[in-house]
Formats: structure tokens, sequence, C-alpha cells
């Protein structure tokens, strides 16, 4: 949460932890070793997911390396005006 208000530093580590937990996932790994822990046990559903508020005004860019492990999605606050009209219509008003 709020990965951008982490040191880069940091962030290229932790960018090199998901890389090998998501390597371990695609070779269908049961048990895989982890930052000096053997036989960790690995759950193939398991998710990691960053959220970044672009409202801050010291807001940093994530590094290359971690940007190249995760999809962009953005969000926004729905139209409900909308999304009431659509509804009303489909129901006959």
């Amino acid at each position: 949460d709020e990965f951008n208000r982490i040191d880069a530093e940091v962030l290229s580590v932790i960018a090199q932890q998901i890389l090998q937990i998501q390597t371990a996932i695609k070779s269908r790994l049961h048990f895989f070793d982890f930052e000096g822990t053997s036989n960790l046990p690995l759950k193939w559903t398991c998710n990691c997911f960053i959220t970044m508020n672009p409202g801050y005004a010291g807001r940093a860019e994530l590094p290359d390396n971690l940007k190249a492990l995760f999809r962009t999605v953005a969000m926004m606050v729905p139209d409900y005006a909308m999304i009431a009209e659509i509804k009303l219509y489909s129901y006959g008003y």
C-alpha cells in the first residue's frame, strides 16, 4: 500500500523478492527457497497488488524493474446518475 512513499532502494529489493515469488509460481513449485528460508510452501493463488495515491505532492515514480512485474489499472469515481438512468431504462421507465 502506498508504494509511491517508499524509498527507491527498498522498492528495488521488493521487486527482486516479487520476481522470485512469481518465478516460483510460473514453475508450478509447491515449495521454494525464499530469502534464506528453504522449503517455504507456496500457494499458486496468492496475489500481490500495489496501490498508489496520485494526489500526494511528494509522490515518486516506481522503478522500472517493479513496474514490469505488474499491470496498470486506473480507477475512477463511478457516475451514479448515469448508472441509475440506465437501470431505470432497463426496468422500462
